[in-house]
């Protein structure tokens, strides 16, 4: 990434910094690069950064939401935290607004539309050589294993080879939301899938560096993802729906099995927070507001330290990305 601006010293080392963190998320970085363009725009003559330049950056505009400008403006903040704290700036760090709690409510998949997308992922109208080879294979596994772990869909696009160890069914999500490393047990089933596809595809990308590799052994996109998930969805299925929802419906599903084991959830929760790789349980309780019926169940059973185990339902949904 090519920086023009006064700062692109410290924004190099600043970018060196993050990759070395393992945290070089492309649409994050984007938004630091278009802060550094901002700077060259707007103060094509300054040698230094200035109170009047930052606050004129982080102040909402008036095409933005709340939440739309926090995305905006929140990788900046970080460089500049990060600049401030070795002396290379002298400014004021301003603070983000508050965001508003999101009122988006995930489709809730059923058996019937989860099989037709799961035949059209296995039936996928691929393209002709090696792309649509790779693409053969690669779809069915790819989104079982998002349907299997709750990963998130950039997690498992850029899932490295060295990560996800066949042996014990274990896998490393290194490259998550922030810096969040934490690691999945994979089921028997999508185990036992995932050894077969590794079989396949390294007759075809014999060194490759990620588990679902492209032809030029890079990542997939974001795009990828979005495209095929949309492709297989619809074929059958007619109500909208997102592949990230996949992880909504693991989350749902893991929390339904829980009704009628008794109140020894605190550990269940905890185990699916941290397999989910959620920063706090305060992020995995918000899935409970999706589970008919079982916030009614714990509050008769727990009465008044109901709020203790879930408060504020609605204010602790996870972001989506």
């Amino acid at each position: 990434m090519v920086f023009k601006s006064f700062l692109s010293e410290i924004l190099d080392g600043y970018i060196a910094y993050r990759k070395a963190s393992g945290r070089d998320s492309v649409s994050y970085l984007l938004n630091v690069r278009h802060f550094d363009r901002y700077c060259v725009r707007e103060y094509p003559s300054a040698k230094a950064l200035s109170q009047t330049m930052v606050d004129r950056w982080c102040k909402k505009r008036d095409t933005e939401t709340t939440n739309s400008c926090i995305s905006r403006i929140y990788p900046v903040l970080c460089f500049l935290r990060y600049a401030k704290a070795r002396g290379l700036i002298d400014i004021n760090i301003p603070t983000a607004p508050q965001s508003i709690p999101r009122t988006y409510i995930p489709h809730a998949f059923t058996v019937e539309e989860l099989q037709n997308f799961f035949h059209s992922c296995d039936s996928i109208k691929a393209k002709y050589g090696l792309i649509g080879k790779i693409q053969k294979i690669t779809v069915p596994v790819f989104f079982r294993l998002l349907y299997s772990s709750g990963i998130r869909t950039t997690e498992a696009r850029l899932l490295r080879r060295e990560d996800v160890n066949l042996e014990n069914g274990v896998v490393n999500i290194r490259y998550s939301k922030g810096y969040n490393q934490h690691f999945v047990v994979l089921h028997d089933t999508i185990l036992d899938l995932m050894k077969k596809y590794d079989v396949a595809i390294s007759k075809i990308i014999s060194d490759r560096t990620f588990f679902f590799p492209t032809r030029s052994n890079k990542g997939y996109p974001s795009s990828w993802v979005t495209r095929i998930f949309r492709i297989c969805w619809y074929e059958s299925n007619k109500a909208s729906a997102i592949a990230y929802e996949l992880r909504h419906h693991y989350a749902v599903e893991n929390i339904n099995g829980w009704i009628g084991q008794g109140l020894t959830t605190h550990m269940k929760l905890l185990s699916l927070s941290k397999s989910m790789g959620h920063t706090n349980v305060e992020s995995t309780k918000y899935y409970y507001f999706f589970v008919p019926g079982l916030s009614d169940i714990i509050e008769d059973a727990t009465g008044d330290t109901f709020d203790q185990i879930i408060p504020n339902l609605q204010n602790d949904e996870e972001s989506h990305q």
